[in-house]
């Protein structure tokens, strides 16, 4: 979408703040939080003229990273898997050029420099990837391998901070292997199901359930839209294309929180950075906003074509924020507009 064309529009979307102090002094249930902003504009079908409400569903691109992050601390507490744990140990396959001794770690950590199907460093456009290879043929995470088996480690394993998305495609293929489960039926059992996340899954474009919202992108030749069906994965995999809802981020939120999907010990380390640093601090699965007057904001988000996802936790003010779009609108300067009037001198 044009940036003429982003001025000229409001945000369109959904936007969902809740605050909660008690749970930071307490420990309690977010149940209670105190709505501060609920905000719902846009449609969801732009045709019909269907309008998105709290209840729409919309894809959350690489925001799912953080779902498989989970599952696969999960895997850990459990010891059914180690932080030390190779690639060539727990899938075996050919892997050609790709180091086998990558570690658990350093694929959560996007420190391993397996090769990126889609590097963002060097590529503009997602939609890019399927000028050769249909995005229909993508619908399990083994479909993405073609896309990056055949290429180099784009860096010697743990040397630097590098954001990967074919690092999570394989977590979710460990997961596979050690669950005997496909990831997204692992994440249904496991995350969302007990974080009564009913509205949230990884649905196929062509199959997709009631309340999904279309996503749209502007084509500036005809001064129209044209959906994303042609542009991202038919199906979401471990690199992402999760669909959710406001309010099921939230209980996400919640329940991580609580203690609920990890330990405590676990989500401390979990939300504190392990790579990266600055502007791109990364934790498991979460991106650190670094804070030099307080504590630091764990976040997580994503970006594809028609879609943009925001979503961040202000510990200090126990504010969860959620923002998201059909329309790949701007999140994250919606965000900075909003954080001081959440946060005022807390903010950092």
């Amino acid at each position: 979408m044009k940036t003429e064309e982003k001025k000229e529009k409001p945000f369109r979307g959904n936007i969902y703040v809740i605050r909660n102090e008690q749970i930071i002094s307490e420990g309690q249930s977010f149940r209670d939080g105190r709505v501060l902003l609920e905000k719902t504009s846009g449609f969801a079908d732009w045709a019909n003229r269907i309008p998105n409400t709290l209840d729409t569903r919309f894809g959350s691109a690489s925001a799912g990273k953080v779902f498989v992050a989970v599952g696969i601390l999960q895997l850990i507490e459990q010891g059914k898997l180690r932080w030390e744990d190779t690639l060539g140990e727990l899938v075996d396959r050919e892997w050609n050029l790709i180091d086998r001794d990558v570690t658990v770690r350093q694929l959560l950590t996007h420190t391993s420099g397996v090769p990126d199907y889609f590097d963002e460093s060097t590529m503009e456009e997602y939609e890019e990837l399927w000028v050769d290879f249909p995005n229909y043929r993508i619908r399990h995470n083994s479909d993405l391998l073609p896309l990056f088996i055949e290429k180099p480690m784009m860096y010697p394993k743990g040397e630097k901070f590098q954001y990967n998305n074919s690092g999570y495609v394989l977590l979710a293929l460990i997961l596979e292997t050690i669950t005997g489960q496909d990831f997204d039926r692992y994440l249904q059992e496991n995350v969302f199901d007990r974080c009564h996340m009913h509205s949230t899954g990884y649905y196929e474009l062509d199959r997709l359930p009631e309340k999904c919202a279309n996503h749209y992108i502007f084509c500036p030749d005809t001064g129209d839209f044209r959906t994303h069906i042609f542009t991202v994965d038919a199906k979401g995999t471990g690199a992402g294309g999760a669909y959710t809802t406001v309010k099921d981020i939230v209980r996400f939120w919640e329940n991580l929180l609580n203690g609920s999907l990890l330990s405590k010990e676990m989500v401390a380390a979990m939300l504190q950075k392990q790579a990266g640093d600055g502007e791109e601090a990364y934790g498991y699965g979460v991106w650190i906003w670094e804070n030099p007057e307080g504590e630091n904001c764990p976040y997580f988000q994503g970006c594809d074509p028609g879609v943009s996802f925001l979503s961040e936790y202000h510990p200090q003010s126990g504010t969860i924020s959620v923002l998201m779009s059909n329309y790949g609108d701007d999140v994250w300067e919606e965000m900075r507009r909003l954080r001081p009037l959440l946060y005022g001198d807390r903010q950092g």
